[in-house]
C-alpha cells in the first residue's frame, strides 16, 4: 500500500468491502515513509485528493461507519484507561504474562482493534500535534461525506454502548467503597448515603431517562445539576482519601485502588457529556475526542512500566510526606535551633569515635572477608541505632528528610520571584543545618579520638595505630585515592536509608502499629496500661528511623565485601568516621598543625559530597513523587547567590539573628536623646 499515490489509494480503499481491512490499509499508508517530514507531505496530498473524489470518499466513509456499528464499543469504554479491578499485583502479573504469551485479538471489540492498529502506527508521532491534527481532519472529512443513514446508525450504536458503559461504571464506583483499605482511611464510607452510592443512584436515573428519551423524543433533557453535585462530592472524597493515605500509610494496592477510582470518575464524566449531546455534530465531536484519547491509552494499556509508574506515585508521595514531617526537625532557622542541632551531633561524635575504634579492632583480627564485613556492618548498624535511641544526630543522615521538606515547599510554591527568594532562603537553611551536624560530629569525633589515642599512648607507651595504619587512614581521605568517589557511594546509601526509613514509617502508619502493640495480647499480660502505651508510641514513632539507621549501617559495611565479590575497588567514605580516624592518626602519627588542617579540609570535602549527593537524589525523588518541579532553576540559583553575597557567613552559621540584633541595637542608639542632639547639630 505504501507505494500507491493518494489517488490510487482512494480508489483501492473504495473497492474494499471489509471495514477493518480498509482502516488497516489506511493506517499503513499514513505511517509510511519512515521520515516524518516526507510522511506529512504525503498525507497532506491525501487530504487534498479526497474532496476531489466525492463518490469514492463517501463509499470509504460508509464502509468504515458500517463496520463501526458492528464493533463492540462497551468493553473499551469501561476498561481502556481504567485500572483493572483485579488489583495491582494480579494486573502486573497479567501484563507480564501478556508480554510473554499474548492472547489472540478479538477484532469484534474496539479495545483489541485499537491495540492492533496501534502496532501499525509510527510511534515517533505519538506526541506530535501534527499527527493528531491529521487524524482529526481525516475523520471530519470522511464524516462529511458519509450517508445520513449510516451516521444515524452510528449515533444510535454509540449512544447505547455509552449508556451500558455508564451503568457498569456506576455499579463499580458504588462497590469500591466497600474495599477494606478505603474504609480504614475513612469510616464515614460505612454510611448508607455516601457520595459513591448517591452517584450510583443518580446515574441509574440518568441512564433510564436517556433510554426513555430515545423512544419518546418529546421528553425534556435530564437535569444533571444533582448529578454534577454528586460527582464533585465523589472527587472531593477521593482527594480526601488520597490525603489520608499519604498521612496514614499507603501501599501499592491502595494507590492502585485510588487511581482506579479517579479514572472511573473521569470516564463517567466523559460519557455523561457524550450521552447528553443534543445535536449529532456535538455527539461526533465528543466521540472523536474520546477515540483519540482511547487510542493514546491503548499505547500504555499493556505497559508494565506505565502501570508501575501510576500505581507507585501515591506510595512515593506517602513516603516523602513522612520524611518531610520529620525533615522540619532537621532544619535550623535560628541560633537556638542551630546550637541544639550542633549539640545533638556533638553527642553523637563520642559514639562515632568509639565505633571507628571498634572497626579498627575488627579489621586487626584478619577475619574472612564475609565475617569482617558482617561484624563491621553490625558495628555501624547497631551504633547508628544507639545514636538514634539516645536522641543524637549523625551528620549526613538528615539530607533525605530535609529534601522532602524542600519539595513540600516547592509544591506549595507561589509563582514569581518571591517564591524563588523563599526557596533560596530555605535552601540556605538546609545547607546550614546539614553543616551544623557536620561541625558537631567532626569536632567532637576528632577530639574524642585524639583523647583516646593520647590516653592509650600514655598508658601503653606506644601509639594506638601503627605507622602503616596511620598511612592507610590518611590515604583513605585523599581525593587522589578515590575518597570523593567513595563518599558519593556513601551518599547514595544515605539516600537509600532515607527511602527505607520513609517506607517503614509508611508501613507503621498503614498497619496502625501503635494500636496493634497497645492491644497486643502478650503485652497486655506483662505490662500495665501506661508503660504499654509508652512502648506502643515509641515503636510506632521510631519504627522507620530505627530500620533506616540499621539498614544504612549494613549498606556501609557490606560495600567493601560487594566490591570483593565483583573484583572492583568499592568502599565508602563517611565524614563522621573519616574525622574520627583523622583524630586517631593525628596523635598516633604525631601530625603537625598544618598537616592536620590539610587533612581536615579533605575530610570536610568528603562531608560535602556525602551531603549533596544524598540531598540531590532525595530531592529529585521527592519532587517526582509530588508531581512537581523547580521552575526556572536559574532564578533560584540567582536568588541563592544574591543571599550568599549579602551575608556569606549565613551559608554555614546563623548570623542573621546577630545581624538583626545589631541593626535593632543601632536603631535604638540612633534614637537616643544624645544621638538626636548630635544629629541636629549635624
Amino acid at each position: 500500500m505504501e507505494k500507491l499515490n493518494a489517488v490510487m489509494l482512494i480508489k483501492a480503499l473504495a473497492s474494499e468491502q471489509d471495514g477493518l481491512c480498509l482502516v488497516r490499509q489506511l493506517v499503513q499508508w499514513l505511517s509510511y515513509p519512515r521520515f516524518s517530514f516526507e510522511r506529512r507531505k504525503r498525507n497532506q496530498k491525501l487530504l487534498e485528493a479526497l474532496p476531489l473524489h466525492k463518490a469514492e470518499c463517501a463509499k470509504i466513509a460508509d464502509t468504515i461507519l458500517h463496520w463501526l456499528t458492528q464493533v463492540h464499543l462497551y468493553p473499551a469504554l469501561v476498561s481502556l484507561g481504567v485500572f483493572s479491578r483485579r488489583g495491582f499485583f494480579r494486573e502486573l502479573s497479567g501484563r507480564l504474562y501478556e508480554k510473554i504469551n499474548p492472547a489472540p485479538r478479538d477484532l469484534s471489540e474496539l479495545k483489541d482493534v485499537l491495540a492492533e492498529l496501534y502496532k501499525e502506527i509510527r510511534h515517533d508521532d505519538d506526541d506530535d500535534p501534527a499527527a493528531a491534527l491529521l487524524f482529526r481532519q481525516l475523520t471530519e472529512l470522511l464524516l462529511a461525506h458519509a450517508s445520513t443513514a449510516q451516521l444515524q446508525k452510528l449515533d444510535a450504536h454509540l449512544h447505547e454502548e455509552s449508556l451500558c458503559a455508564l451503568e457498569m461504571l456506576s455499579v463499580w464506583i458504588a462497590a469500591e467503597e466497600m474495599e477494606p483499605d478505603l474504609m480504614r482511611l475513612d469510616k464515614r464510607l460505612n454510611n448508607i448515603d455516601s457520595a459513591f452510592i448517591a452517584l450510583h443512584r443518580e446515574l441509574t436515573q440518568l441512564v433510564t431517562h436517556c433510554r426513555q428519551r430515545l423512544q419518546d423524543t418529546r421528553l425534556p433533557a435530564y437535569d444533571v445539576a444533582h448529578y454534577q453535585v454528586m460527582l464533585e462530592q465523589c472527587h472531593e472524597q477521593v482527594d480526601r482519601l488520597r490525603r489520608r493515605a499519604a498521612a496514614a500509610g499507603s501501599t501499592v494496592a491502595v494507590a492502585h485502588l485510588l487511581e482506579r477510582l479517579e479514572q472511573t470518575l473521569e470516564r463517567i464524566a466523559q460519557l455523561v457529556e457524550l450521552v447528553r449531546c443534543e445535536d449529532p455534530a456535538s455527539l461526533r465531536a465528543q466521540s472523536l475526542q474520546l477515540t483519540e484519547q482511547l487510542l493514546d491509552i491503548s499505547r500504555d494499556n499493556s505497559s508494565v512500566r506505565a502501570l508501575w509508574r501510576s500505581s507507585t506515585q501515591l506510595l512515593s508521595k506517602s513516603i516523602s510526606v513522612n520524611k518531610s514531617s520529620h525533615g522540619e526537625h532537621y532544619i535550623a532557622r535560628d541560633k537556638s535551633q542551630y546550637l541544639r542541632l550542633f549539640a545533638s551531633a556533638a553527642g553523637a561524635g563520642v559514639i562515632i569515635a568509639s565505633m571507628a575504634l571498634l572497626k579498627i579492632y575488627i579489621e586487626r583480627q584478619e577475619l574472612s572477608p564475609f565475617a569482617n564485613a558482617l561484624l563491621v556492618s553490625l558495628n555501624y548498624g547497631l551504633g547508628f541505632v544507639l545514636i538514634h535511641m539516645l536522641g543524637l544526630t549523625v551528620a549526613t543522615k538528615q539530607p533525605a528528610m530535609t529534601a522532602a521538606s524542600f519539595a513540600a515547599e516547592v509544591e506549595k510554591g507561589e509563582n514569581g520571584r518571591a517564591a524563588h527568594k523563599k526557596l533560596a532562603n530555605l535552601l540556605l537553611d538546609v545547607n546550614r543545618s546539614q553543616w551544623a551536624a557536620v561541625w558537631g560530629n567532626v569536632s567532637i569525633a576528632v577530639l574524642t579520638a585524639s583523647i583516646i589515642a593520647l590516653s592509650y599512648a600514655l598508658w601503653a607507651q606506644q601509639p594506638l595505630l601503627s605507622r602503616s595504619e596511620v598511612g592507610y587512614q590518611l590515604q583513605a581521605v585523599s581525593p587522589w585515592h578515590g575518597s570523593l568517589f567513595f563518599a558519593a557511594i556513601a551518599g547514595v546509601w544515605l539516600f537509600c536509608s532515607g527511602i527505607i526509613a520513609g517506607f517503614f514509617e509508611n508501613r507503621a502508619n498503614y498497619l496502625d502499629l501503635r494500636q496493634r502493640l497497645f492491644h497486643h495480647p502478650l503485652l497486655r499480660k506483662i505490662l500495665p496500661e501506661r508503660p504499654r502505651r509508652a512502648v506502643a508510641d515509641y515503636w510506632h514513632d521510631n519504627y522507620g528511623p530505627i530500620a533506616g539507621n540499621f539498614i544504612f549501617g549494613i549498606l556501609l559495611g557490606m560495600t567493601g565485601y560487594l566490591g570483593y565479590l565483583l573484583g572492583l575497588p568499592l568502599d565508602i567514605r563517611h565524614v563522621a568516621f573519616a574525622s574520627a580516624n583523622l583524630g586517631y592518626s593525628t596523635v598516633s602519627g604525631e601530625l603537625g598543625p598544618f598537616s592536620f588542617l590539610f587533612y581536615l579540609v579533605l575530610v570536610l570535602l568528603i562531608g560535602f559530597v556525602n551531603l549533596w549527593v544524598s540531598f540531590t537524589l532525595a530531592l529529585n525523588v521527592a519532587l517526582r513523587a509530588r508531581g512537581t518541579r523547580i521552575g526556572q532553576f536559574s532564578l533560584l540559583l540567582k536568588s541563592v547567590l544574591e543571599q550568599i553575597k549579602q551575608n556569606p557567613l549565613n551559608l554555614f552559621f546563623p548570623v542573621t539573628v546577630l545581624a538583626k540584633t545589631t541593626a535593632s541595637a543601632k536603631k535604638t542608639d540612633d534614637s537616643s536623646p544624645a544621638n538626636e542632639l548630635i544629629n541636629k547639630g549635624k
